[in-house]
């Protein structure tokens, strides 16, 4: 019983990794649809969802990561400071802020909080026949529902991200001002000296593919549940686990990339 049940987990994962990839296809054949017919273009619902999505998720993305950034000081120092080398942590919060924790954070943040609003959203209309009805009209669901919801996570992750790595280096300064005895300035000079613009530039990286993640797993569940509430459940549970699965996964993936790139 155990291995059928492996297998039928199998099956079914495997199921779903096929849907997202023929999903993304689709949303990427309808995106450039878009240069040949921009009237398709929902400006009005894309700015909604990026206020929604971004100018909403400020305070809790800013209020986290700089308690994210004050903890991982506190963790260096109680380490470093049996070395005599407290000043370490300067470079141990920038580089981990920068490169990894800023945009994980934030794609984390965004997998809970927005993954499972656009599931629901897109679920309830599914279960009210709202979907069928905008098929009938003769109108695409996918550039009335996905696209607007993608693209405007495309475009407010990446400032999320910036926000959340502003936020945990100053939490990482305030430990080091008001515990270590490191004043603002002489942290501040520090971190510019022995910062590399590359560590930026790592971490902004990955916020566009988390993006793209986050958004398309989270309206193809919507898309997919099933027109029942106990669907719409399973769908936002779904969708949730998903999104942070594969953001933790291709994070994990891309830190051995630019680890064996030397970069």
């Amino acid at each position: 019983a155990m291995l059928g049940r492996v297998g039928y987990g199998l099956i079914d994962n495997a199921g779903e990794v096929m849907a997202l990839v023929s999903f993304f296809g689709e949303f990427m054949v309808k995106v450039l649809r878009l240069f040949k017919e921009p009237s398709r273009f929902r400006l009005t619902s894309t700015v909604h969802h990026m206020e929604q999505i971004g100018l909403d998720a400020v305070p809790l993305v800013a209020l986290l990561s700089f308690m994210v950034g004050a903890v991982i000081a506190f963790l260096g120092a109680m380490v470093l400071k049996d070395f005599g080398a407290t000043i370490f942590v300067v470079e141990l919060v920038s580089a981990a802020f920068l490169r990894e924790f800023g945009v994980l954070l934030t794609a984390i943040l965004l997998a809970g909080r927005t993954a499972s609003a656009f599931t629901a959203q897109i679920g309830m209309m599914v279960n009210n026949e709202e979907v069928d009805a905008i098929r009938v009209l003769g109108l695409d669901p996918v550039d009335l529902l996905v696209i607007p919801r993608v693209l405007a996570l495309l475009a407010m992750l990446p400032l999320l991200t910036f926000i959340a790595m502003i936020a945990g280096l100053l939490g990482g300064m305030a430990v080091g001002a008001f515990n270590l005895d490191i004043p603002a300035p002489a942290y501040m000079a520090r971190m510019s000296e022995m910062m590399q613009f590359r560590h930026f530039i790592v971490g902004m990286v990955k916020a566009p593919i988390f993006a793209l993640v986050i958004g398309l797993i989270g309206c193809l569940e919507g898309l997919q549940t099933q027109g029942t509430a106990q669907s719409l459940g399973e769908r936002t549970t779904s969708s949730v686990v998903q999104t942070i699965s594969m953001v933790i996964v291709i994070d994990a993936f891309a830190a051995l990339w630019f680890m064996q790139m030397d970069y």
